[in-house]
């Protein structure tokens, strides 16, 4: 604890996390005994020490930006946090575990946002193996896609980081390629070259994770000049021309120096990231009318007609989940089981009664806010997409909730299990009735 007080007692760090939480929701990790009371505030530097003193081991503050963040409450209409709300920052989270991955999806995506006409974007190592990739509110127009920009989240953020993911892929793909063969990448994480794979071809998602679906209302990162507890090391804002030489030992706290801000809004012009929502928003119209189609054209499957609840028919991953989350892994899971049971059949209102129901199961237990705001978004997309698929690293085994490999090698999802094992049941029933009517005649 002592090696902790002694970092926030520097005047330039409290300083600078203080800045970073103008205007926006904090909360304060206790070492392993989770987080502190939401919502919080920080006003003046030297609460910055004295919750450190009480136990607080980080900070962390939220994406959206609230007229008074005090009036927050578990569980709020949606209708309140868009009337409290009064901006909102672009974050991309580059979550990997190979540093040279991530800096390489970190220049691409500041290349990327160059194009759009964005002359300067904001750079954070994230304290584990990743960076945070930034761009304020002050550069966002006022509105897009006819509706005004503060009510555009967390689904603008989500249509954003979508779009870059998709540009990116291929040049991702290439770059990665040109630092390792599939063969030592495969090695690196102990699979088969194909787990490398989709559709044929190197997917560099396989190892770098650029998340478009954990972005949700009153989320929240770890502030600036904050320290991961997990590695001991801060996350440290950076700039561009730091990236491809940047060493983590260089965000242990003795070695930290306050150089530059993250999310800096005097370097910023109102409305320079015009075109990149023109574009996304765009990009987003044009897929959704090719799902549309795509959803159209499959005529070999259906939803069941009776959904199907009984939980001894679900795959390993999906039974371990329903039990509760032990780690870490609890949105994730909210996106896993919300899907997995759509496809089943399961009508929106019984998935978010079973979802605040399995909350109560979990190591710390989510907000039902955070859970009912997740529904309420996924009702908007008006169309059911399957899980994950088994092998996706971020997922499944990450989460520690992977099948059997057995399981995992017949079926490439866990809709296909559940599916296969309700035909393979029915055959078998069939199978039996044919047999027993046979025996009578």
């Amino acid at each position: 604890m002592g090696d902790y007080l002694k970092y926030y007692s520097r005047k330039e760090i409290q300083k600078e996390i203080v800045a970073s939480a103008v205007n926006r929701e904090v909360a304060v990790q206790l070492g392993d005994k989770g987080f502190g009371r939401r919502p919080d505030v920080l006003h003046f530097e030297g609460d910055v020490l004295e919750l450190a003193k009480q136990g607080a081991t980080s900070f962390h503050v939220s994406v959206e930006h609230w007229s008074d963040p005090l009036k927050l409450e578990s569980g709020m209409p949606q209708r309140d946090l868009d009337n409290l709300r009064s901006g909102w920052d672009l974050i991309i989270d580059i979550d990997t575990k190979f540093l040279e991955y991530a800096k390489e999806t970190a220049l691409l995506i500041i290349e990327a946002l160059k194009f759009q006409g964005i002359n300067n974007v904001s750079i954070k190592y994230s304290g584990g193996s990743g960076f945070h990739i930034g761009l304020p509110f002050k550069s966002f127009p006022k509105e897009s896609n006819n509706q005004k920009i503060t009510l555009l989240f967390p689904e603008g953020a989500r249509i954003i980081a979508s779009y870059l993911k998709n540009l990116l892929g291929p040049h991702l793909a290439e770059r990665i390629l040109s630092l390792n063969t599939l063969n030592e990448m495969a090695k690196s994480i102990n699979k088969d070259q194909k787990d490398l794979m989709t559709k044929g071809k190197f997917d560099p998602y396989k190892l770098v994770n650029l998340d478009t679906v954990l972005i949700s209302s009153r989320h929240m990162y770890r502030a600036p000049y904050s320290i991961n507890e997990k590695k001991g090391l801060v996350s440290l804002p950076i700039t561009e021309n730091q990236i491809s030489n940047f060493n983590i030992t260089q965000a242990k706290p003795e070695k930290v120096e306050v150089i530059t801000r993250f999310l800096d809004d005097s370097k910023y012009e109102p409305n320079e990231s015009k075109n990149l929502f023109l574009q996304a928003f765009d990009w987003n119209a044009k897929n959704k009318k090719i799902d549309t189609i795509q959803i159209k054209q499959k005529d070999n499957f259906s939803l069941p007609k009776i959904a199907i609840k009984d939980a001894t028919l679900f795959p390993q991953c999906i039974q371990k989940i329903l039990l509760g989350i032990k780690e870490d892994g609890r949105k994730r899971s909210v996106f896993v089981l919300f899907n997995f049971l759509q496809n089943m059949g399961w009508s929106i209102e019984d998935i978010e009664k079973l979802l605040l129901e399995w909350n109560k199961n979990n190591y710390e237990q989510l907000r039902d806010g955070y859970i009912k705001s997740q529904v309420s978004w996924y009702k908007k997309q008006n169309k059911v997409v399957m899980p994950p698929n088994c092998s996706n690293e971020s997922y499944y085994l990450s989460m520690g909730v992977k099948c059997e490999e057995s399981i995992c090698s017949k079926c490439k999802n866990p809709v296909n299990y559940t599916l296969r094992r309700i035909k393979t049941l029915n055959e078998n029933k069939n199978k039996s009735s044919k047999k027993k009517s046979q025996g009578n005649t």
